[in-house]
């Protein structure tokens, strides 16, 4: 049977809907909030060569750190004398190795047919609590990759098709919630089951040589296009920084970019980009690799399918030692979430200056990270994580959109009937804060406003956020976006608390979070 075009477009949307239902098993699965009704995961299925070869819309910083991170487990389980074997999984966690930070647990299945390797499916899930210094396992403080929680290299999971219960007890036993643990690993161990199932049943109706003859010509299509799309830019060199907060709230974490456009390429150079720091806002090489692959695909030409393909014609690189490509053992946590943010709006900021009027405004620009953990007064202990929405930034020809997430993550919010089910807390205000989005001919989106009670126990609850000095800038004389605050409200006194914070709260303690609005754009 020879490859005709229509085949290959049929194994090539088989492979990416296979992608989307592995997401839909992991997340039918999974015992936390997190990962069932936030959708904090992840999805994608691999060629033998560890190319990627469709990847579910899930969330963007997973872009580029799910490949990257394919091909690190497998070097490091090569280096150490073994491989992958049909009926084994892999877990890892370690962000050096898998590409985002501790809570990201990434499960590798080899896929085998007839007994011969021809795939991998992965599914990489943001586990609530890996242990560490704080509930979440994302402390603002934690001053090396240790504090921050349980680093796992590549274990087996999963051997002969049955998970091993060692390698799922190690998690269990360095999580405050060790029965999420256990659960979200076998949903992960279910979304990889399922994008087995259905390459097993495009090489069934196919044929082995076809389908990975169209594994081959649907990467070589996306760079086709890819290339094309870069090309329509033109050619030249666009420069642009910004700067996170640091822990003080000064401005000081700057990030450099000199984008050079040529012929149907782009090459990204982070030179100038400040040292690594000894708090966790250092961003691994993956997590830098994930902001620039969203936003050429969101300039470009965003149909192009996801797969390695779209990568080829783009050439990164960041200085070791810096925030953008740190050495181990640096801490990582908000990197995954905060930097990640920042580095997408640099390099939109760069691909502005290329393609006019295609790029909004700057977004409310943080994820505005929650982190709330303790024990009931029955003595079970508990941790909750999610991220919050914030301003979009205006578009050049609307408004930006209010109270989502922007950019580098696209989670849902945690309902909160969800939120009071699960934990000893209350939600008692949840609306836009509105008037936050900067003025313009086209006004930036809104934050909003998330009003947290604690009602039972003690808890600890750390807070990770940025824009909370600078605002988020507007463009083409649009005004910038308000800041972000975070309030603390004991005993009917509201009293400010920073942008990144731990600290502990007492029943009857109210966290508020406002997040930033949106820049606009143009003049009005």
């Amino acid at each position: 049977m020879k490859l005709d075009h229509i085949t290959r477009e049929v194994v090539k949307n088989a492979l990416l809907y296979a992608s989307e239902e592995m997401g839909i098993a992991v997340r039918n699965s999974a015992y936390s909030p997190n990962i069932k009704e936030r959708l904090d995961h992840s999805c994608a299925l691999f060629d033998r060569h560890g190319h990627l070869i469709a990847q579910a819309e899930h969330i963007p910083v997973h872009l580029g750190s799910l490949p990257w991170g394919l091909r690190m487990m497998l070097r490091s389980i090569a280096a150490s004398g073994t491989a992958m074997r049909e009926g084994e999984m892999w877990v890892a966690n370690d962000p050096y190795i898998t590409g985002t930070h501790l809570n990201d647990v990434t499960v590798v299945r080899p896929i085998f047919y007839a007994s011969r390797l021809v795939a991998f499916a992965a599914s990489k899930a943001h586990h609530a609590d890996v242990g560490g210094a704080a509930p979440g396992s994302m402390s603002p403080t934690a001053g090396d990759l240790f504090a921050e929680g349980l680093v796992v290299p590549p274990l087996r999971l999963v051997e002969r098709d049955e998970p091993l219960a060692a390698t799922i007890e190690l998690f269990r036993a360095n999580s405050r919630t060790p029965q999420a643990r256990s659960g979200d690993l076998r949903a992960q161990i279910a979304g990889n089951f399922t994008g087995e199932r259905r390459v097993f049943e495009l090489f069934e109706r196919y044929g082995a040589q076809l389908v990975e003859e169209a594994f081959v010509q649907t990467l070589d299509d996306s760079e086709r296009r890819m290339r094309s799309a870069l090309r329509a830019l033109g050619n030249g060199i666009f420069e642009a920084r910004d700067a996170l907060e640091d822990l003080e709230g000064n401005a000081s974490l700057t990030i450099a970019l000199r984008l050079e456009l040529r012929d149907g390429s782009a090459k990204l150079d982070y030179t100038g980009t400040c040292a690594q720091v000894a708090y966790p806002l250092n961003a691994v090489f993956g997590v830098t690799l994930s902001g620039v692959y969203y936003a050429l695909r969101a300039v470009t030409d965003p149909t192009i399918p996801m797969n390695e393909g779209c990568f080829r014609p783009v050439e990164v690189f960041a200085p070791e030692g810096t925030l953008l490509n740190p050495r181990r053992p640096a801490p990582v946590a908000g990197g995954n979430v905060e930097t990640s943010t920042r580095n997408a709006e640099v390099v939109l900021q760069a691909l502005a200056r290329a393609a006019p009027r295609r790029v909004p405004a700057c977004s409310g620009g943080t994820m505005s990270n929650v982190l709330l953990g303790g024990v009931r007064d029955d003595g079970r202990s508990w941790a909750f994580y999610e991220t919050n929405g914030c301003g979009m930034g205006a578009r050049p020809t609307s408004d930006g959109l209010s109270g989502i997430q922007c950019h580098m993550t696209n989670t849902l919010n945690t309902p909160i009937e969800a939120i009071e089910r699960e934990f000893p807390l209350r939600i008692t205000r949840y609306e836009l804060a509105e008037g936050t989005g900067g003025a313009g001919a086209h006004r930036g989106g809104d934050g909003l406003i998330r009003a947290i009670e604690l009602i039972e126990g003690k808890a600890q609850a750390s807070l990770l956020a940025d824009r909370h000095v600078v605002r988020p800038p507007g463009v083409h004389g649009g005004a910038p976006g308000a800041r972000g605050k975070h309030l603390l409200v004991r005993d009917g006194r509201e009293t400010p608390l920073a942008a990144k914070t731990s600290l502990p709260l007492e029943a009857g303690d109210t966290l508020i979070v406002q997040t930033p609005g949106g820049g606009g754009y143009g003049s009005v």
